[in-house]
């Protein structure tokens, strides 16, 4: 029986107990309502996980590190004028060192500035010429306010065809990269960058290296205990 099903089956007098009785529940303990919030909105992510899991955590050209047959699949979103991404990528490269089933795929989210914008057309680029690291970890390098002087010096620091870069960040198939980054975000309720996706879960913020350690750790063991789960009954063969 449905819920509307239920309710319908109850007289006015029980209708207005339970009333009373919810009420009174979320007067003593209000910290249920967040809590409950927070339990839908986790359900509605792993949902939303489960369904475009390839889409997100299938790399653009090189624009991922690690291994090559993963147990495990760390995305980062992040932008070029971020300092707080700038900082977090020595938790992600430590991260790296640590663990050799981890993977880490890159994925451009430029919301700061032109400048951001220009560094990840540029970064796409690097990616399909398979310098995305060499370029990743010059840009990173630099101090100071991102500029497009920076940037083309990182092109240059990572070797890439200085031709072709400027070809592709007129590209179509690049801004397309970027509108379809933008769109995963909002989907999975990231405002601002870094932020990760790994397994089911989505951290937000610079969360540095203990987190995201811990984050993995729970993804490789919930695919782990997923993989042991029993296979669901044997279909009934058809009566002939």
């Amino acid at each position: 029986m449905c819920s509307s099903d239920l309710a319908a089956g109850l007289s006015a007098a029980q209708r207005a107990e339970v009333q009373a009785l919810v009420k009174e529940t979320l007067l003593a303990s209000p910290e249920i309502v967040p809590q409950a919030i927070a339990a839908l909105q986790s359900r509605e992510t792993g949902q939303l996980l489960a369904a475009r899991r390839s889409d997100i955590e299938t790399p653009f050209g090189s624009a991922w590190a690690g291994a090559a047959r993963p147990d495990v699949v760390l995305v980062e979103f992040y932008d070029y004028a971020c300092p707080y991404c700038r900082q977090a990528t020595r938790d992600v490269e430590r991260l790296l060192a640590e663990d050799p089933g981890l993977r880490v795929v890159y994925r451009e989210l430029p919301v700061l500035s032109r400048e951001s914008e220009e560094a990840a057309l540029a970064s796409l680029s690097a990616a399909a010429q398979g310098k995305h690291r060499a370029f990743h970890a010059a840009l990173f390098s630099g101090e100071g306010r991102l500029t497009r002087e920076r940037i083309i010096r990182s092109v240059r620091a990572a070797g890439m065809n200085e031709l072709r870069t400027a070809r592709d960040i007129a590209s179509r198939a690049n801004s397309t990269e970027i509108a379809r980054n933008l769109e995963l975000a909002q989907a999975l309720g990231i405002g601002g960058t870094p932020a990760y996706v790994v397994g089911e879960r989505v951290l937000s913020g610079a969360v540095g290296h203990d987190a995201l350690k811990a984050a993995i750790a729970q993804a490789r063991a919930g695919a782990a205990s997923r993989a042991m789960a029993p296979a669901g009954p044997a279909p009934t063969p058809a009566k002939g």
